[in-house]
């Protein structure tokens, strides 16, 4: 996904492309027995949450992981924990690299 975050003013006017993991526990146990989606994680409002969250521009990627992490446990309250990955596919530094990230869990 394409978003604006970094500290640089180009990173912020450009942008960059940007690979968005989120990993969260949640007490799946009542849907595997009702084939009900209301007793799940809606993922599609997932996905909406971080497209969301991606679009606002930040200098770090921690605080937008933060914002993903806690609009998450917002809007599912059942969730026991939440994973944010998001690595910056070609970060503004010279490095031989596969991109640059942060990993949080809250």
């Amino acid at each position: 996904m394409h978003a604006c975050h970094g500290v640089l003013k180009q990173e912020r006017t450009v942008g960059n492309d940007y690979v968005v993991n989120v990993s969260v526990d949640y007490p799946f146990e009542p849907a595997l027995e009702s084939d009900d989606v209301s007793d799940t994680l809606n993922y599609s409002l997932l996905a909406e949450i971080v497209k969301r969250e991606m679009a606002l521009p930040s200098n770090l990627l921690e605080h937008v992981a933060g914002r993903i992490a806690r609009a998450v446990t917002s809007q599912f309250p059942l969730t026991e924990s939440v994973t944010v990955d998001i690595r910056k596919i070609a970060p503004p530094f010279s490095a031989d690299c596969d991109g640059a990230g942060v990993r949080i869990k809250i």
